[in-house]
């Protein structure tokens, strides 16, 4: 493996690497999570079996659905992961990598749901659902 892309939350209390390169990116205007980003949360899948964790032990889950549950730093509030338990991905929370990733936004999920105080108009496929 040659390239390891890393990252962390705010106050460095969690941090992750990810083998590279990395997927896609897609950014999710769902109600859920502009909630637990504060605005839409663009992330990318990395396989669970791949990704690294550390400082585990200031890292909290929260089962947001019986479908999914969301990462985030306990100490800083930082998001940082969504994690359906039955898939063999992880989404990673695009903010938390340090330094460039090597990929791009690929596609907007949810956009039915998006906040009314902002356009998508980055001309990347948006998805009603």
């Amino acid at each position: 493996m040659s390239e390891v892309h890393h990252g962390s939350c705010l106050c460095g209390a969690v941090r992750f690497r990810a083998p590279g390169p990395l997927g896609p990116v897609t950014a999710c205007h769902c109600s859920l999570c502009r909630k637990h980003s504060g605005h839409f949360d663009a992330s990318c899948e990395v396989k669970k079996a791949e990704l690294i964790i550390e400082g585990a032990a200031a890292l909290r889950w929260y089962a947001a659905t019986a479908k999914a549950r969301r990462g985030f730093c306990a100490t800083c509030g930082a998001s940082l992961f969504f994690d359906p338990p039955h898939l063999d991905w992880i989404g990673v929370s695009m903010g938390a990598f340090d330094g460039p990733t090597g990929t791009a936004l690929a596609q907007h999920i949810f956009c039915a749901d998006k906040g009314d105080y902002y356009a998508i108009t980055d001309g990347v496929p948006q998805n009603a659902q």
